[in-house]
């Protein structure tokens, strides 16, 4: 319950501080343009300060679009497919059981077996774990949200699956423009590579695929119902969230995640609002 109402309060502050910062662009008046109004004046002015506002986009937006992209039922991300084919294995068992829990559980594990690799451990790591927990039960309430709705139409479920996934890009997008802790797969990536001097871009694709064969695996072995799956529905729906959307998120994500962060950087200034804050989480 105090997680739930912390949520809950959490996106009602992200929420609050966005429309703050939105209704600066139209109220306040800048003498030295002349007869220009406030509403042009917007396209000339970044939201300055916004590294800490990014951060809170990036939990909200890349919630809701895991939540979308679920609903199309075409395959989830290989990110997020790890969680929800094992939210499917154990939610018939346990009732109280979700797909946010089971995220921040695998993310847990994840940041053990990132400290026995690198050998070492870190304060900030904890801090990881806690945006995990935070993004799962924003992940929680967003499929709550959405429970009573349903695609019908094979064409809606890829548009909704497209349309999930520029919300997700635009949520990384965000991340990569924040000194806020992230989650525990991007801190893996980044831990591994510093660690061992590889090419953080190699790390990023050797682990994005690990994940991939991870979600095959499970879903294979998890279920029983591999032979009985009629395969041929794979292009208009998935198995255990698996399926021909997540080869198309795979293709499409990183060019929407470039795509959309020209936008943002022509619109925030992701200078931190407390650069104290800044100072001690910045990794050694």
């Amino acid at each position: 319950m105090v997680l739930e109402f912390l949520t809950r309060f959490f996106l009602l502050s992200a929420f609050t501080v966005f429309i703050k910062q939105w209704r600066l662009f139209y109220t306040q008046k800048d003498t030295s343009y002349g007869s220009h109004t406030s509403k042009e004046r917007y396209f000339m002015k970044k939201i300055k300060k916004s590294s800490e506002l990014l951060w809170l986009f990036g939990t909200v937006f890349v919630a809701l679009g895991v939540a979308i992209c679920s609903k199309a039922n075409l395959g989830v991300s290989m990110i997020a497919a790890p969680a929800f084919v094992v939210y499917d294995a154990i939610a018939p068992l346990w009732s109280g059981f979700s797909v946010g829990m089971t995220e921040y559980i695998i993310q847990g594990l994840m940041l053990v077996v990132l400290c026995i690799v690198v050998r070492r451990f870190n304060w900030r790591y904890l801090l990881a774990f806690a945006v995990a927990v935070i993004y799962g039960y924003t992940l929680n309430l967003f499929l709550w949200l959405l429970g009573g709705v349903s695609f019908d139409a094979v064409w809606l479920r890829w548009v909704m699956l497209f349309i999930g996934d520029v919300i997700t890009a635009t949520g990384v997008a965000c991340f990569f423009r924040t000194y806020m802790p992230l989650q525990v797969y991007e801190l893996f990536v980044a831990e591994l590579a510093s660690r061992f001097n590889f090419n953080i871009n190699k790390v990023k694709w050797s682990f994005d695929m690990t994940l991939l064969v991870l979600s095959l695996v499970l879903a294979f072995t998890l279920f029983g119902d591999v032979k009985t799956f009629d395969w041929a529905t794979i292009g208009y729906s998935s198995f255990h969230s698996i399926g021909l959307g997540t080869l198309v998120t795979t293709a499409i994500n990183s060019p929407i995640i470039a795509f959309v962060g020209k936008g943002i950087d022509k619109i925030f200034d992701p200078s931190p609002r407390f650069p104290k804050v800044e100072k001690a989480l910045k990794r050694n």
